[in-house]
């Protein structure tokens, strides 16, 4: 890990403000921060503190000033490009890898020009967001300005809870596509499915607008009315009228599958790791002597909170690394071991994982599987192993800037090449026909080296596992047949020696 990388036990006690972000966009997530002094005042310090820029950096915010000028309308512009220049000290200092003060600032003038608007008319603080939003979005897909509101909402969906439709996005060929709808909202009630294009809100074409823009789109007052334009598929686009709510989002489920106990961790959010105490309890408490095991299903699960995947793993591990992190300088590292205390006592873990699987819940995954707690059981996940921090502007609103990459306890990492399982299911053809895309298929992605040692050693189609509960679900059918046959060898004797079902 080299001299310079600190080694911690995880702690709830973070004392930075980090994300492991959804990698879609739309339920972004922002970890809490301690301290006696306040988020804002930290901030305000270490501007105050910073260094002159040097002449090359001032010389390229004249650029930019010079354009500003050109567009906002007369008044308020030593506060607006005071408010520019705070959140490019930041991105120029901490961001992941170093980047040119003329793609910045090339970036910032290309989003105020993008306005296309006449000269001197555009109110000051338009220029200034979208100059900023330019800026933050041509560094990497999970980098963006947000704005007072957009903070607001950041720090309310962390508690499992935001206004909005309830559904995670990506960009596909310049439109946006639904990855799946959130149980029990008004995307889902709706019938919108995996795979379909939104093209336009309210009759407004979202064609070729950055994620971030489009989902303000999407967003609104609960209780508000937006019309959707759906193309699904070859058939012809339909419109869908919604019902903005707030959307409460449950981030664990459980019940008892026989003698399994099967626990859905959908979202990381505040109450993920105490929910996961509850469930384990109430399983423990139903089953008694008869539990085999449990079944941890990550399908679908697009990231959140990193403290909550750190205490999520340490409940669950006796020990061992659970994630490392590192940004552009070497002393800014970090290793998380895990503490003794495994709440299941040991019993077998099986985790599910797919492409949806993002971020959070991927450093779960590979912290089980590395420390050899658990067998990973589906498909290779989303591949989002970048740490976004979320840092407050002294003239409102935040930068979500990715700062550090994190890898596995074996240093592998997961940025653009997400976990392998140790078992692939491959789906029914209908689902493998359906292209999911990863963080290697976003525009803009970051590139790491790659070494990984792990893959699956063994795949089977899916088919070959029993259909489970209502949703006819086979990975949870795999998933209980492994911890009934005890090893993988039993196991895939077992699906192996009978014809697919």
């Amino acid at each position: 890990m080299g001299d310079h990388i600190k080694r911690q036990r995880f702690s709830k006690d973070l004392t930075f403000c980090v994300i492991a972000a959804l990698a879609f966009g739309v339920l972004t997530t922002l970890s809490g921060c301690v301290g006696g002094e306040s988020v804002l005042g930290r901030v305000a310090k270490a501007f105050s503190d910073e260094p002159p820029l040097p002449a090359s950096s001032t010389r390229e915010l004249s650029r930019f000033k010079n354009v500003y000028l050109q567009y906002a309308k007369p008044g308020n512009s030593a506060d607006q490009l005071e408010h520019f220049e705070e959140a490019y000290r930041r991105v120029r200092k901490s961001y992941v890898r170093k980047i040119t003060d003329m793609n910045l600032i090339d970036s910032a003038i290309k989003g105020v020009r993008s306005l296309e608007a006449m000269p001197n008319t555009v109110e000051p603080p338009l220029v200034i967001e979208a100059a900023l939003d330019s800026m933050m979005t041509s560094l990497d897909p999970h980098s963006s300005y947000l704005n007072p509101q957009e903070f607001r909402e950041l720090q309310t969906s962390t508690r499992g809870e935001f206004g909005g439709l309830g559904i995670e996005v990506t960009m596909e060929n310049g439109l946006v596509k639904v990855v799946a709808p959130i149980e029990g909202t008004p995307a889902a009630r709706a019938d919108l499915k995996p795979g379909d294009l939104i093209t336009h809100v309210d009759g407004r074409s979202l064609k070729d607008k950055t994620l971030i823009n489009a989902v303000r789109e999407l967003r609104g007052e609960p209780g508000s009315e937006v019309v959707l334009t759906i193309q699904r598929g070859k058939e012809a686009p339909f419109t869908v009228p919604i019902e903005r709510a707030v959307i409460h989002v449950r981030a664990v489920r459980w019940r008892t599958e026989g003698d399994v106990g099967y626990i859905r961790l959908a979202r990381f959010t505040e109450s993920a790791t105490n929910d996961l105490h509850r469930a384990v309890k109430d399983i423990r408490n139903q089953l008694g002597a008869k539990l085999k095991g449990y079944v941890l299903d990550l399908r679908n699960n697009a990231g959140g909170l990193l403290d909550q995947s750190l205490s999520v793993s340490d409940s669950l591990l006796q020990g061992g690394v659970i994630v490392s992190v590192r940004g552009r300088y070497p002393q800014g590292g970090q290793v998380f071991d895990a503490d003794r205390g495994d709440i299941t006592d040991g019993k077998p873990i099986v985790v599910l994982i797919n492409g949806g699987s993002a971020s959070a819940s991927e450093i779960v995954a590979v912290a089980l599987q590395e420390n050899k707690r658990a067998i990973l059981m589906g498909e290779q996940s989303f591949g989002k192993g970048s740490v976004q921090t979320i840092t407050p502007l002294k003239r409102k609103g935040a930068l979500r800037l990715t700062t550090q990459l994190y890898y596995s306890p074996k240093g592998n990492a997961i940025q653009a090449h997400g976990v392998d399982p140790d078992i692939a299911l491959i789906p029914a053809k209908k689902e493998a026909d359906k292209k999911r895309n990863r963080e290697a298929d976003l525009p803009g992605h970051l590139e790491t080296k790659a070494d990984w040692k792990h893959h699956a050693r063994a795949s089977l189609k899916e088919t070959s596992c029993p259909a489970v509960g209502e949703k006819k679900d086979r990975g949870l059918g795999c998933a209980l047949e492994y911890l009934h046959a005890g090893s993988t060898e039993k196991f895939l004797a077992n699906v192996r020696a009978r014809p697919n079902i």
